[in-house]
């Protein structure tokens, strides 16, 4: 079994002086990520101890189980986060973008297992770095604990998604978290990005792919959705597709 240490090292990236440029001056996800509080002192400091990195597609980033030695901080793409079941099937357990913070935990290990579905730009911290930057930095510390709060909320609803909808209801919700996902990170929802394969979305859902591809179809055929190509999608008419998404009664 790989792990994170297989990874290519990138080189350390040239951190300009707090006082005469900002480090993340290019980096779109910006608004998004933990350094979005920071004062350019505080994000120089940030930067200094980060390594910049960028992951082919289909590329893991760690696997469950593997030593827990670095967090990284997502500036672009799409990584599918995975845990194994003791029968040997794979559950997604959910997806993430830009903004989003990959790796961090109490344990000494990864709990879950980290693939990229598109190609991926981070900010990497070894774990030791990291916690000291937490001790340094206040302001990092809380907002990482704001992001944790909407990680448990996305976590309950998808409890709910799991437990009390049906398939073309899952679908259905699915898609609109996915639009209201790419809404509030300033992408484009005309059309609609989906990166990960009609079975990664069955593993994430608890559907078969084939019912995936059933309600996909469904969909369609309505003209509630278009799809464009495998991985974009036309949300046509939204208000049909909310209708969907609600519990049946």
């Amino acid at each position: 079994m790989g792990n994170v240490h297989s990874l290519p090292l990138p080189s350390n990236r040239q951190v300009p002086s707090a006082k005469t440029s900002d480090p993340c001056v290019n980096c779109t996800a910006r608004s998004l990520t933990i350094c979005a509080p920071l004062t350019l002192q505080e994000q120089c400091e940030v930067a200094s101890l980060s390594t910049g990195m960028t992951l082919k597609p289909r590329q893991v980033v760690f696997h469950e189980g593997d030593e827990a030695t670095h967090v990284f901080n997502i500036t672009s793409g799409s990584v599918a986060l995975s845990k194994s079941m003791a029968d040997g099937r794979r559950q997604i357990t959910g997806f993430l973008g830009a903004g989003d913070f990959l790796g961090f935990g109490a344990g000494s290990e990864y709990s879950l297992s980290a693939e990229t579905l598109t190609e991926v730009h981070a900010c990497r911290f070894t774990k030791r770095n990291f916690q000291q930057l937490l001790e340094r930095i206040p302001t990092l510390e809380h907002r990482l604990l704001s992001l944790a709060e909407n990680e448990l909320e996305t976590a309950q609803d998808q409890i709910l998604l799991l437990g009390r909808k049906t398939a073309m209801e899952r679908i259905a919700s699915f898609l609109l978290q996915q639009m209201e996902r790419a809404e509030n990170r300033g992408m484009t929802t005309t059309p609609l990005l989906l990166p990960m394969t009609r079975a990664e979305v069955g593993d994430y859902l608890g559907l078969t792919i084939e019912t995936v591809s059933r309600c996909f179809t469904k969909l369609r055929k309505a003209n509630i959705i278009s799809l464009l190509s495998a991985d974009r999608v036309c949300i046509n008419l939204p208000e049909k597709l909310a209708e969907l998404a609600s519990p049946s009664s």
